[in-house]
């Protein structure tokens, strides 16, 4: 018998994730793709939300291994490709913005994010404004894969009051991060 690891267990959980959605994700469905009895799992993860959170984790990897910024580089052009890379990675995974939602930065993500703040504080921007822009774009990128994705769930089911047109959704998300860059330029004073 293959020894059971946490990375394992994640790994089973996010491909279970992506076939039937987070609220079909239980702990009893995956001991039995796992192969396992469900007291198993309490091994590694002692309730859902401890597993819920390394899914999360391992989920984001691809935008936590995005390089750092670095005083040379222009803050403006930083974060929109930080955000841009944040809702490509919550796009990766079915209910990728829900998974995500309500997680608190911890660890190497927490000196990650650290670093992006000072990034910024060197960059000029003050620091109250900063840490506003940083939450600002992460619940903007969080909410507009949310409805993305709820939208994507409900394909063509989904009915459109009126003669409201479809929403593009990759081009209403530049705009929006447009909007919070001009805004914070401006805060800083590089636009009039």
């Amino acid at each position: 018998m293959v020894k059971l690891t946490r990375e394992a267990v994640v790994a089973e959980a996010l491909d279970l994730l992506d076939e039937v959605g987070l609220d079909a994700v239980s702990t009893r469905r995956l001991a039995k793709r796992l192969g396992v009895e469900q007291p198993s799992l309490y091994w590694h993860f002692r309730k859902k939300e401890e597993l819920l959170g390394a899914m999360a984790e391992v989920a984001m990897a691809p935008h936590a291994a995005v390089p750092l910024p670095q005083p040379p580089d222009d803050w403006r052009t930083w974060f929109l490709e930080n955000s841009r890379s944040f809702r490509r990675t919550l796009l990766l995974r079915r209910d990728g913005a829900r998974l995500h939602a309500g997680v608190s930065p911890a660890g190497a993500d927490l000196e990650r994010l650290g670093h992006k703040m000072e990034f910024l504080l060197v960059s000029g921007v003050p620091e109250r404004d900063a840490q506003m822009a940083m939450l600002a774009a992460s619940r903007f990128t969080v909410g507009s894969v949310l409805e993305e994705q709820a939208e994507t769930a409900l394909g063509d089911s989904a009915e459109r009051a009126g003669d409201i047109p479809p929403i593009e959704h990759e081009s209403a998300f530049e705009e929006g991060l447009a909007l919070i860059v001009d805004g914070l330029a401006r805060r800083v004073g590089e636009l009039s």
